[in-house]
């Protein structure tokens, strides 16, 4: 076995492990990163792409913003559809802020060139990583080209995902989960098509939601509602683009472009939260402590904050100062619970729901009227989808 030392081990390297090493490597705090996958793995999954304000801000303030502030494409607002109508909701106006639209696939490209410049130790294809003593001295071991490899180090951050060994190291009479499973997924298509329109379009329709957004000006990403255990065989292109048309507005229908896809699948839908989100000296961050459904772009933002919590706790615990690591569980749940109600609204408001029956759907259409009617209705949801403050 070859034993490693470092400060602080990461499990997992997506966006927010990878963040964090970077944040943290900065501040002249050693890491390393532990992946399960290949690179060329991590950097073909397809991810969220609407990003915060907060969330450009880290990036920038971590050296890994100039490509987003050239290539992503800044948002002002964003445009709610029902009844075959649709209204803008004008964040700028309404906040100060906007959004941008920039790919979870080009954060993470960003991060990894960040990371090699600086000589960042990310090591790919480490199978059966394992936490131990984290209530003492801690260590990670894992498997390499067929050598078993131990890091010893004072700290964990666990970054790797909902299925990710972290979360399961906590004991299960100290962890506490709260889920709520949705009755449906989306089915989303990717396309070399020109967006509906520069802004994303949220539709409400009596068939099921509806989603058009984009990667840029040449690609886009469309969602529609459908069971989460349709086959995908059965949604043909075709099939596809008939039953988006059905859902947007006569005349975004009418003028959409559609071409072959080159991505397809079936995301089902949740809400799950962990807490706490510390265990002596194990953190779990992003989809480790939290998922939520994509509704209004919440799931890289809030692993986004997460690392800020937890990156800020360690700089000041080497300074000499606990109080941000202390509190770094307290401080990202009053952050995530605000953004799991946002989603969960948003997600109620816009979706067809087995129970709904004709009630249901007039209240929703009757608060997407209120909404539009009200400017503090508007400033509320432009608030929570531009990003709570930290």
């Amino acid at each position: 076995m070859s034993t490693t030392r470092t400060q602080v081990c990461i499990v997992g390297g997506g966006p927010s492990g990878l963040l964090l090493s970077q944040i943290l490597h900065r501040a002249g705090i050693d890491t390393i990163v532990l992946e399960r996958r290949s690179r060329d793995y991590v950097l073909g999954r397809i991810r969220a792409g609407v990003l915060e304000g907060g969330t450009m801000q880290m990036l920038r303030e971590a050296g890994v913003g100039a490509r987003m502030d050239t290539e992503g494409f800044l948002h002002s607002g964003t445009y709610i559809a029902a009844r075959n109508r649709s209204f803008r909701v004008d964040f700028e106006a309404l906040t100060g802020k906007q959004v941008i639209v920039y790919g979870q696939t080009e954060v993470t490209k960003d991060l990894y060139d960040a990371r090699d410049t600086m000589g960042g130790v990310v090591v790919h294809e480490a199978a059966n990583v394992a936490i131990h003593d984290a209530g003492g001295t801690p260590y990670v071991t894992y498997h390499r080209d067929g050598t078993e490899h131990r890091i010893d180090c004072d700290w964990i951050a666990g970054c790797d995902g909902f299925h990710g060994v972290s979360r399961k190291t906590i004991p299960q009479d100290v962890l506490r989960t709260t889920e709520r499973t949705y009755p449906f997924g989306w089915l989303g298509i990717l396309s070399h098509t020109k967006p509906a329109d520069h802004e994303l379009i949220y539709a409400n329709h009596d068939r099921g939601f509806a989603l058009a957004s984009m990667r840029n000006a040449n690609l886009s990403r469309y969602y529609i509602q459908a069971p989460a255990d349709d086959p995908l065989e059965k949604w043909t292109d075709d099939a596809f683009w008939d039953e988006l048309r059905r859902r947007l507005p006569s005349d975004v229908a009418e003028a959409i472009e559609t071409g072959p896809s080159i991505e397809k699948s079936i995301a089902p839908l949740r809400s799950f939260v962990a807490e706490p989100m510390r265990w002596n000296r194990l953190f779990i961050v992003g989809d480790a402590a939290h998922i939520v459904p994509p509704t209004g772009a919440k799931g890289l933002n809030l692993a986004i904050s997460d690392v800020h919590y937890l990156s800020d706790g360690l700089i000041r615990h080497y300074a000499g100062d606990d109080e941000g690591l202390d509190r770094y569980s307290e401080h990202a749940l009053a952050r995530v619970w605000k953004a799991t109600r946002f989603s969960w609204w948003f997600t109620t408001l816009m979706h067809r729901f087995p129970e709904d029956g004709h009630f249901g759907q007039r209240m929703k259409l009757a608060e997407i009227d209120y909404l539009e009617g009200s400017r503090a209705a508007q400033t509320v949801m432009a608030e929570n989808y531009v990003g709570l403050p930290y």
